[in-house]
């Protein structure tokens, strides 16, 4: 193998994208993203994490998207649609929403990106047909089962197991029927996702020009009624109507304590290992093509994954089963010889699965929230190791200041003293909040390689902020910042923590 590409010390801001500003309800590719961006350079920020673009699925979650390889189209800018003459200077204007500007309102976005989707549709131009036909030759392998899954499922409002015999089970003779009755649908469907990815790969240029990269984040599973599942049933667990024959989950941890069920249907590895875990790879270099590092979600499943008997409501009678191991690594490694990595390898980690992980040579996570259960936990700051990507806390876990406020108070003293912190006034938000800049100082000064803060942290914001609780199926994924507040964030004293802690670097070493 060639030596393993690293991340050079720097510094990241975690921003989901549908948290971000905009005129449209929920963050999207407009011209905000460039002032965030800005903004982070300002401060001396190098990377920008994600959580995934793809389409969402069952509670607005981006970890249980319909798609692996599809774009989301709610993140689409009507302004850039009117900038390519698709759409009038009053449509737009309409396109604007009037509501809550602290949510993200998914209804709203849902109804408004399909208007102006279909509008725009309406109106292509022969040169964006032209351009939107190359992107829908080179991206077929996904593109025309999306189109297809898309449409079909318009129709029915049913999961794809409940269709017709011949869609269900993907009889040749039924499916040519389908394209034939819905090619305009279908193409209405490849022009959605021709606009998701022209409109992202240019603020991605964009980003990238200005010297910071983007972290994607991939989900470990996919959603059983989604086109990955319809299109390779054989890569996964099925029972013989197609529904799954285990569910994916988790035992109990520090988020749930009767551990998690997440319904998603487990991958067939034997299956996928006689086919060289084509699936896998492709969707792999996919999400490279769209990021400039990769977050490996639920990293310990590579190794061993939570098996939980098909219709149960808790984890307790779930069992581990072995993974692909480091076979599928070394592939992965092998395709994208310079891909940059990160594993997440939270929750209870048994002591040959913390070997492989570590074995691995993908960079794992540290979260200075879990540093103080009392242990002389691997969280705590002073135990990071140069291959650590080191958080305050990630999108699981409560805002930092909802942290201090939710913990008992002797955990809550002792890490405002690990901080140096003293005094009174912790529980004082906003920009100017002075325990969770002592936090946030003191992750950076670590040994981990790359140190990221979520933007509520950065802010000083309260668990009102937070952006999921696991294993709470609805009512998440809606925090939203407005551009104004965007704005008041400390400048300059995150710059100098980053000069002050050599975190200037850029991209890899």
């Amino acid at each position: 193998m060639n030596k393993v590409p690293k991340f050079a010390r720097s510094a990241g801001v975690l921003m989901p994208l549908f948290s971000m500003p905009s005129v449209y309800g929920i963050g999207c590719f407009s011209r905000d993203v460039d002032v965030f961006v800005d903004m982070a350079v300002d401060m001396g920020f190098h990377w920008w994490q994600v959580l995934p673009l793809t389409v969402i699925g069952a509670g607005n979650s981006p970890y249980s998207g319909i798609s692996s390889f599809a774009g989301n189209s709610l993140f689409v800018n009507p302004a850039g649609l009117f900038e390519d003459g698709l759409l009038t200077a009053e449509e737009a204007e309409n396109a604007k929403y009037r509501g809550e500007p602290y949510l993200v309102d998914y209804d709203f976005a849902r109804e408004n990106t399909a208007r102006v989707l279909r509008t725009a549709y309406g109106r292509i131009t022969p040169a964006l047909r032209e351009e939107m036909a190359k992107f829908a030759a080179e991206e077929e392998y996904w593109l025309e089962d999306y189109a297809l899954f898309m449409a079909l499922a318009a129709e029915r409002s049913t999961e794809w197991w409940n269709w017709e015999d011949g869609l269900a089970d993907r009889n040749e003779r039924a499916l040519a029927e389908a394209r034939a009755r819905y090619a305009e649908e279908m193409d209405f469907y490849r022009f959605e996702q021709f606009v998701f990815f022209r409109q992202w790969l240019a603020v991605k240029k964009r980003i990238n020009d200005r010297g910071v990269g983007v972290i994607g984040d991939l989900p470990f599973y996919v959603a059983t009624d989604s086109v990955d599942v319809w299109v390779h049933k054989k890569d996964f667990l099925l029972d013989k109507n197609n529904r799954p024959a285990a569910s994916a989950g988790v035992p109990p941890d520090a988020f749930a304590a009767k551990g998690q069920v997440w319904g998603n249907c487990l991958y067939d590895f034997a299956a996928m290992k006689k086919n060289s875990y084509s699936w896998w790879r492709r969707r792999i270099a996919h999400c490279l093509r769209l990021y400039d590092a990769l977050r490996l979600d639920h990293f310990r499943a590579f190794y061993n994954f939570f098996a939980i008997p098909a219709g149960d409501d808790s984890a307790v009678n779930g069992k581990w089963e072995l993974g692909p191991g480091q076979e599928l690594i070394d592939l992965i490694r092998k395709d994208n010889p310079d891909a940059l990595f990160i594993a997440e390898d939270l929750g209870l980690i048994d002591p040959d699965c913390r070997k492989f992980i570590d074995g691995s040579g993908v960079p794992t996570m540290r979260v200075f929230q879990f540093g103080f259960d009392g242990t002389a936990s691997v969280h705590l700051p002073y135990r990071y190791e140069s291959c650590n990507v080191a958080y305050t806390g990630t999108h699981d876990n409560n805002t930092t200041l909802g942290w201090l406020y939710e913990i008992n108070p002797d955990a809550r003293a002792f890490a405002l003293k690990y901080c140096g912190f003293s005094g009174a006034g912790w529980g004082s938000g906003g920009p100017s909040c002075a325990s969770t800049k002592a936090i946030i100082k003191t992750v950076f000064a670590s040994s981990a390689v790359l140190a990221i803060a979520p933007v509520q942290d950065m802010l000083g914001y309260g668990s009102d902020t937070r952006v999921n609780i696991p294993g709470v199926a609805e009512g998440n994924w809606r925090f939203r910042l407005p551009f104004e507040l965007m704005l008041t964030v400390d400048r300059d004293f995150f710059l100098d923590v980053n000069n002050t802690y050599g975190r200037l670097g850029r991209g890899k070493e």
